[in-house]
């Protein structure tokens, strides 16, 4: 059965379509019959109709999509929408921050709950950011500090050593500083984040254990469905492919495998069908990502599989139960 699909996403002439995992389940889509429609989430509206769902809108255009870098997409003309009459499935795939904003999208999307299926499960995205959801998972995790406090940030470092600041609404390995065991620095890295965000930040100890990997693990519809592990560029402690990082295939350690089957269970009854897990060292989850989870390309590119199918897979699977 063809579904009708709408993507909300980035604009589609920003994308690198060698790595973007959003373009890559599009192509899938694609390849399986499916109808694309493309929007941003700025289009996004409700509007009330004596119903509790109302009407949600979004201003989408008709777009075909081909592997050619420069030339990879076509889109028709750009109309609006109805998400519950128009659309069998969103796919929610805006890359964050997650701010009020991503969250009052989600918020609106969860109305379509019943017409139409959206993927991720909106309002179980914002019940579990990255580094919040994780600390359910605590026994799995290296010691945390979450807090606003430069006394209580400090105190931690003093009982740790070295240890790594990050947002605790971050993304893609931006704003992650080192603080080294002597806590140079520490307190005017406290001002700034104090002053660029008013959440608390997460503070973790320094995991020498990066150089041999930060695994970023996809699961697919709480089961595992592959792997790629990423070492720091020169001259850098973070792994991320968008900090220059570079990834070979992997498997999963022992540990990992019980981290995955710890969560995945969790996963599938939230209706996160794509979510993405990093661990250090084959042993220390420090995040679960649910909003835009990126790495199905390089980790097809490495182990020869073919993860958006999966995806599709589950999706199907959802929306036709």
């Amino acid at each position: 059965m063809s579904l009708r699909v709408a993507v909300q996403m980035d604009p589609l002439d920003s994308i690198n379509i060698a790595g973007d995992g959003s373009f890559a389940l599009m192509l899938g889509a694609q390849a399986r019959g499916h109808s694309l429609w493309h929007y941003d989430v700025e289009s996004l509206a409700y509007e009330s109709d004596g119903t509790p769902q109302g009407r949600i809108t979004a201003h989408a255009a008709p777009v075909t999509v081909r592997q050619v870098q420069g030339d990879h997409y076509e889109v028709g003309e750009l109309r609006r929408i109805d998400l519950a009459q128009d659309i069998d499935v969103v796919l929610m795939r805006q890359d964050p921050p997650f701010h009020l904003g991503y969250i009052s999208a989600a918020f609106l999307l969860d109305r379509l709950q019943g017409t139409t299926l959206v993927v991720n499960d909106p309002r179980e995205v914002v019940n579990a950011p990255e580094k919040m959801f994780v600390l359910d998972y605590a026994q799995f995790m290296p010691p945390t500090l979450v807090a606003r406090s430069l006394e209580d940030i400090r105190e931690f470092q003093r009982r740790h050593g070295a240890v790594v600041v990050k947002p605790l609404h971050g993304n893609g390995g931006k704003a992650i500083f080192r603080i080294d065991a002597d806590g140079t620095n520490l307190s005017a890295l406290s001002e700034v984040f104090n002053q660029t965000w008013p959440e608390p930040h997460m503070v973790q100890p320094y995991l020498p254990e990066v150089a041999e990997g930060d695994k970023r693990i996809v699961l697919v519809d709480g089961e595992f469905a592959g792997a790629i592990n990423r070492f720091p560029g020169e001259g850098e402690f973070r792994s991320n492919l968008a900090q220059g990082g570079h990834a070979e295939a992997a498997t999963l350690t022992p540990r990992e495998e019980e981290i995955c089957a710890a969560l995945g269970p969790e996963l599938r009854r939230r209706g996160l069908v794509f979510v993405g897990i990093d661990v250090i060292g084959g042993k220390w989850l420090t995040e679960i990502n649910v909003t835009s989870p990126t790495g199905i390309v390089a980790i097809d590119r490495y182990n020869g599989t073919d993860t958006p199918a999966r995806i599709w897979d589950a999706i199907e699977r959802r929306h036709h139960s």
